[in-house]
């Protein structure tokens, strides 16, 4: 069983992403009209109904966040 003081950090990594997730819900809207438009994702739009899957936005999302993780952690030393 882990020990209080990593329960206690895990709950502030925990705050940290819930205060980054409102503030993107926040400025969202002001967000440039070309980032979730690129080539690769995709539209389907039929009969009243609209599916949008963006491929190419989420797979650079992910490339630049596993860059800013990997930062993170090589900064505060856990290798």
């Amino acid at each position: 069983m882990r020990d209080g003081s990593s329960l206690g950090a895990m709950l502030l990594v925990l705050g940290a992403v819930l205060c980054l997730i409102g503030l993107l819900l926040i400025f969202a809207p002001k967000l440039p009209g070309w980032l979730f438009h690129l080539p690769g994702d995709l539209r389907w739009k039929r009969d009243g109904v609209e599916v949008y899957v963006p491929f190419t936005s989420f797979l650079i999302l992910s490339v630049v966040l596993t860059l800013l993780l990997n930062l993170l952690l090589r900064f505060f030393g856990k290798d």
